[in-house]
């Protein structure tokens, strides 16, 4: 049992600590850089992503708790019973570990990708030519950029940038009163980190900006000699609350935001990563310099900020490109849709869900971009939280208020590290004249909702637009998410109020159809539970399936707990952390935890309840205690048959990952997914790509196949009038048709009637009655023809 600083005794069998288990997620992702099974250059990039992962887990949640670990009491965490300070201890003591893992992957991938003419080198492994074109490139493109600085008495150490690179090396002069000084050089961020030495068809060498710099030291610092010499990274606290910095009474809250991320760029750092040989002394010097301990010194062996991997890509010899990535996919066309008809009328007609990144995102952008520019939508409203910074739905929003509509934004400033791509749309969207509001104090709004409103014959008629993910172009093709489209009036009724809400400030709204947080999303799922409990006391089939990207939530976790002791099976799908522990007796032993990491990241979020899913809820929420309580979310049902069965499909689909799916085991492991005699692989993302391709193709082919039956229908529609005119010339058109066209599909039985129907000779008296037929004839033939093309298209 543990305390939770509150005087709230927990049972701690079935927790586990948040932050040691984000640690193992993102080894999780380590791990498919060692999966020879994934192409080498998208191994490659896994390892990038750990240390890209890891660098912002240090920012965001390293500072915090090094903070609470200088408390005299010390609150512990309610998942494991830690103090801050165990959790820092155990953090720090696990860093060496990992990066020495991926130093070791990072190794054995090179290695293999100089085999195929790749070729990452050193200052050492410099030879002849080289070493003179890189003596050249520091000459043209360093040199006139860089200002070296000599750390003494004179010159105090510098403030080192976040995730900044800089050179350090100690200096020897000829003074004997000058020892032991400190070279830093800031590596250009300006410049291109990789540059080519030699690059054709076949192969390709090249050097980091930071060891061109290293290969040129000796001529960076006069007089001075360069001894020992390393590339160091400072990673700073980012944890700072925008709203707990005080907003003046006049200030516009994109000019405190401003201020903010300035004050963030001078925040206490929590990391010093170096990766070279520095002498104990200079690197003592500048640890004390930054405040910093011992144990927050990590010394590594592979380069520091593996960003430049990805700068790579285009680089790659034409000769082995195609081995050494994923095939391509491009997301499909939703089958849900018709190309060429109203969005809108397809959206009123019955709800839609898309599935990214299998299915495209232009579906949405094309409706937004359609609403935009329909006479008979009065206004749209939505909520962002990240946008890509080349945005087609932000310039659809602009387009809509330069047309006099009614556009209102609210942006989220506060959405960590996209706070200055926001700002900027914010400032683009206000000029254009939209509305741009930034929520409640305290209250990140990181729900993802968009509403188009359409005036049109008297009647209002609302579309929402609800996901899982964000309304970005650009993670819409590499994020696993899910779109709702509906018409659906309970649901409009609620999101017209929710926006109403949003612009009063109130948080406490209430809905019938969505589960909005901080108020309502947490109960809409306990109460869930709360079903699923009953059913299983009843001696009736219960199941509960949740889908999120985290598990913090104390309150979540200890409902989940009641219901596996009540007999609930739990399955769970949770990319990242997972404070619950499954298979624990007397707790959770009907609780399975699985997590899948791959070629997609997996982000949408499901609550399912009912043996049969008869329940399915999508929503931007995780059970995280900041998402369920301190900010604004949404959860929304799936009402529409055809999209809940597409729901349902995925889940299942999920659960029969026996390929990149690893499962939790009660020690807090995560075990590859047993694979049973006979089983075939079974790899869920590869799947959906297949399926989304083999439906877009399917729809496709409908769609020829109607294309054809219409102009089957329209050409016998003009036999039969000529016939009525010429009963010779008719046959033989017939005859004609016939020998022409023997494989042409034929038009089902209710159309054939239709169009006998259409062409029945009319009674009429000479001349005139046979041209009025034959015009009728032509005509009713047009209108068939027509009405086909719009059956397709609807």
């Amino acid at each position: 049992m543990g305390n939770d600083g509150h005087n709230k005794q927990r049972d701690l069998s079935y927790t586990q600590n948040r932050e040691l288990s984000w640690l193992r997620f993102d080894e999780r992702v380590l791990s498919e850089s060692l999966d020879d099974t994934v192409p080498l250059f998208e191994r490659l990039k896994f390892i990038a992503i750990f240390e890209s992962n890891m660098h912002e887990f240090l920012m965001v949640r390293m500072g915090g708790l090094s903070s609470l670990a200088t408390l005299k009491r010390q609150p512990r965490d309610n998942k494991s019973g830690m103090t801050p300070s165990e959790q820092v201890e155990a953090v720090f003591s696990a860093l060496p570990g990992l990066f020495s893992k991926a130093a070791s992957s990072l190794d054995a991938i090179e290695s293999l990708l100089r085999a195929k003419g790749i070729e990452r080198i050193t200052p050492s492994e410099l030879i002849g030519a080289e070493r003179d074109a890189v003596r050249s490139h520091f000459d043209r493109n360093v040199l006139p950029i860089f200002s070296p600085l000599i750390i003494d008495p004179r010159h105090p150490f510098p403030n080192l940038r976040n995730g900044a690179l800089y050179v350090v090396c100690t200096l020897t002069a000829a003074s004997e009163d000058e020892q032991g000084l400190l070279g830093i050089i800031e590596v250009p961020s300006s410049l291109p980190r990789v540059v080519e030495i030699t690059r054709n068809d076949g192969s390709l060498r090249y050097i980091l900006l930071e060891d061109v710099i290293l290969a040129c030291l000796e001529s960076c610092f006069g007089s001075y000699v360069p001894q020992d010499r390393a590339v160091i990274r400072v990673t700073r606290n980012a944890d700072l609350d925008p709203d707990g910095e005080g907003v003046e009474e006049d200030e516009d809250y994109r000019q405190h935001m401003k201020k903010v991320l300035k004050k963030r760029l001078r925040l206490q750092p929590v990391l010093l990563a170096v990766h070279g040989d520095l002498a104990r002394e200079s690197l003592k010097s500048i640890r004390k310099a930054l405040g910093l301990s011992q144990q927050a010194v990590l010394s590594v062996t592979m380069p520091l900020d593996l960003g430049y991997i990805y700068s790579l890509e285009g680089k790659l010899p034409a000769t082995v490109r195609d081995r050494l990535l994923f095939p391509p996919f491009a997301p499909q066309p939703s089958p849900l849709f018709c190309p060429g008809g109203s969005m809108r009328d397809q959206v009123l007609a019955g709800d839609k869900l898309l599935f990214y990144p299998y299915e495209s995102m232009g579906t949405l952008l094309g409706l937004i971009n359609e609403a935009a520019h329909d006479d008979t939508c009065i206004s749209l409203r939505i909520t962002l939280y990240r946008v890509a910074r080349q945005s087609r739905l932000c310039e659809s929003l602009i387009s809509a208020a330069e047309r006099g509509k009614e556009v209102t934004v609210l942006m989220e400033l506060r959405a960590r590290f996209d706070e200055e791509n926001n700002i900027a749309w914010a400032e683009r969207l206000e000029e254009a004249g939209c509305t741009v509001i930034y929520g409640a104090e305290g209250f990140k709004c990181h729900s993802k909702i968009c509403q188009l409103t359409y005036h049109d014959q008297g009647k209002i008629r609302r579309i929402t637009l609800l996901g899982t993910g964000n309304f970005n172009e650009k993670t819409a093709r590499l994020y696993s998410d899910f779109m709702l489209m509906t018409a659906h009036e309970g649901i409009g009724e609620d999101a017209n109020a929710f926006f109403r809400n949003l612009t009063l400030g109130n948080l406490r709204g209430e809905y019938r159809y969505l589960g909005v947080a901080p108020a309502g999303l947490k109960p809409l799922v306990m109460d869930g539970l709360d079903r699923e409990i009953a059913r299983a006391r009843a001696g009736m089939p219960a199941h509960a399936f949740f889908k999120m990207n985290s598990l913090t939530d104390r309150e979540v976790i200890d409902k989940i707990a009641e219901a596996s002791r009540a007999g609930v099976r739990i399955d769970m799908i949770i990319r990242g952390i997972s404070c619950m522990l499954p298979g624990i007796e007397g707790s959770t032993e009907n609780v399975h935890i699985r997590s899948i990491v791959g070629r997609f990241l997996e982000h949408a979020r499901v609550y399912s309840f009912g043996e049969d899913a008869d329940t399915v809820y999508l929503s931007s929420a995780d059970m995280m205690t900041r998402n369920t309580e301190h900010r604004v979310e949404i959860a929304y049902p799936v009402l529409d048959p055809t999209c809940r069965a597409m729901v349902r499909d995925y889940m299942a689909d999920q659960l029969r990952d026996n390929v990149k799916a690893r499962e939790l085991s009660a020690q807090g492991t995560w075990e590859p997914v047993a694979r049973m005699k006979g089983d075939a692989p079974f790899n869920a993302q590869e799947h959906f790509m297949a399926q989304a391709a083999n439906r877009a193709r399917a729809a496709e082919e409908r769609r020829a196949a109607r294309a054809v039956e219409v102009e089957r229908a329209a050409r016998d529609e003009i036999a039969h009038a000529a016939e009525a005119l010429d009963p010779g010339a008719g046959r033989a058109s017939d005859t004609s048709n016939a020998d022409a066209t023997p494989s042409q599909p034929v038009a089902s039985t209710t159309e054939t009637n239709e169009f006998n129907q259409a062409v029945e000779p009319q009674e009429a008296d000479g001349h005139k009655g046979a041209e009025q037929s034959k015009e009728s004839h032509f005509k009713r033939g047009w209108h068939m023809v027509m009405r086909g093309f719009r059956e397709m298209f609807s």
